[in-house]
């Protein structure tokens, strides 16, 4: 699904302040579950805001392979006529995830309690991540996932038919690593089971499956590092309206606080408590960052965000915020690497297992930019100061190249991004809204 021809990004010194006001693309995480949850309701569900990404496309193609029928009336708009809970039709065909590791961790979950066997694919980077992390409580209750060698994709998954009609069995589960992707692929799998499924966080994280799941009628209890669920219930359709992506607004954040002279306003930003750890960083940093007109939008919390330019200085990230911004990182990297002094990361190893090492690759690439970094087994040492140009490799991680980007406006010179093709799978004409608010950005064919 996702992109694979060659894309090099050059980014340059912006020529004047970020200055307007931008939307961008609606929430990937939110997306990829208005789409299963209105699949899986009894009745017509309408999603506004869907992010038109290759991620979340991917996800609707699985559902529509499982006989689920999606209408597009209009760009970011879908009608999703849902069968129950077990009205899933059996693919003839491998289900084919792209890049997106969000889809198939939770579809591991969902599909596990159904009847039929499934097989889940992936693009070559999706086909490196690690999967034990949810096979292993999955099978805890039951299912039978098999993995390829080293517990990476493909995924076959045995459904209740090849296990003699076994129902899946609740369980209470601390997860060892603080991943909202694994607490989810549990609760999806416990609206199959037989009895209670509690899951326990060492750290708290993102509850979009707790809020939707309350959105669609399923009865559940959470609170911050707990949710319980039971089986036997149903989901009721309902519709969405898709806030926008808190993660694909934080480059505009950091680029507008870089930036001298910068104003920049960014329209209905989700704010959900559990995401937006990079705020909280920022603003210790130094940044002028404002919320107006703060509100409710399905279930979820959002906000219009100015940002004015602020000179930042290095801080150590407190590691219990941690989790509320890990796919943040990479853009904070480049925030500390232009601020005054050090900046420590600490307890952010789930980095080294993304759509690639990004603590490597961060490190690789700022000091190709000539920033001093000393990478560690779960962060880095960032001394800030001015950043040059020249060449960098994203390893086709879009956050990665999208934060390179950012550089390019604050540096001395020029920046050549290689591998930036997996842009699209997040952020679709990402360079089309950056050069429009004052970006010097251009893509071209690899070499």
């Amino acid at each position: 699904m996702s992109a694979t021809k060659p894309l090099d990004y050059s980014s340059r010194p912006a020529a004047s302040p970020l200055t307007g006001s931008i939307a961008v693309p609606g929430d990937k995480s939110i997306s990829h579950r208005a789409i299963m949850f209105s699949a899986l309701a009894e009745g017509t569900s309408r999603i506004d805001g869907f992010l038109e990404g290759e991620d979340t496309r991917a996800t609707a193609a699985i559902f529509a392979e499982m006989g689920v029928r999606i209408e597009t009336p209009s760009a970011s708009q879908r009608i999703v006529h849902g069968v129950g809970l077990h009205g899933l039709a059996a693919p003839v065909r491998a289900l084919d995830c792209g890049n997106a590791g969000t889809g198939m961790r939770l579809l591991a979950g969902l599909l596990a309690g159904q009847r039929f066997d499934s097989v889940l694919t992936g693009d070559a980077s999706l086909s490196r991540r690690p999967m034990r992390r949810v096979i292993e409580p999955l099978a805890l209750m039951g299912a039978r996932i098999e993995a390829a060698t080293g517990g990476v994709p493909p995924l076959r998954i045995g459904g209740r038919a090849s296990l003699h009609g076994t129902l899946l069995h609740g369980i209470r589960y601390t997860a060892p690593v603080a991943s909202a992707q694994v607490k989810s692929a549990v609760l999806l799998a416990g609206l199959y089971a037989q009895g209670e499924t509690e899951v326990r966080e060492i750290h708290p994280t993102r509850d979009y499956t707790e809020r939707m799941l309350a959105a669609f009628g399923w009865p559940i209890e959470f609170e911050p590092g707990r949710a319980r669920v039971s089986g036997g219930h149903r989901l009721q359709a309902t519709d969405v309206v898709v806030p926008a992506d808190f993660s694909s607004a934080a480059f505009f954040i950091v680029a507008a606080t870089l930036l001298p002279g910068s104003l920049l306003l960014l329209r209905a930003v989700g704010l959900n408590p559990r995401r937006t750890g990079l705020l909280d960083a920022l603003r210790l940093m130094g940044a002028d960052i404002r919320e107006l007109n703060a509100r409710e939008q399905g279930g979820e919390r959002v906000a219009d965000l100015e940002v004015r330019h602020a000179r930042l200085r290095g801080i150590e990230v407190p590691v219990a915020r941690v989790p509320d911004m890990i796919d943040e990182f990479p853009i904070l990297f480049i925030a500390a690497a232009a601020a005054e002094g050090a900046t420590t990361v600490r307890g952010a190893a789930e980095l080294r297992v993304k759509e690639s090492d990004r603590i490597a690759v961060m490190a690789k690439g700022l000091a190709a930019l000539g920033t001093r970094i000393e990478e560690t087994p779960d962060g880095a040492i960032i001394h800030g100061g001015v950043l040059q140009g020249g060449r960098v490799d994203s390893a086709g991680d879009h956050r990665c190249a999208m934060s390179f980007a950012v550089a390019g406006l604050v540096a001395r010179a020029e920046i050549r991004i290689s591998d930036c093709a997996n842009v699209a799978t997040s952020f679709p004409g990402f360079v089309d809204i950056a050069n429009a608010c004052g970006f010097e950005i251009s893509a071209a064919g690899g070499d």
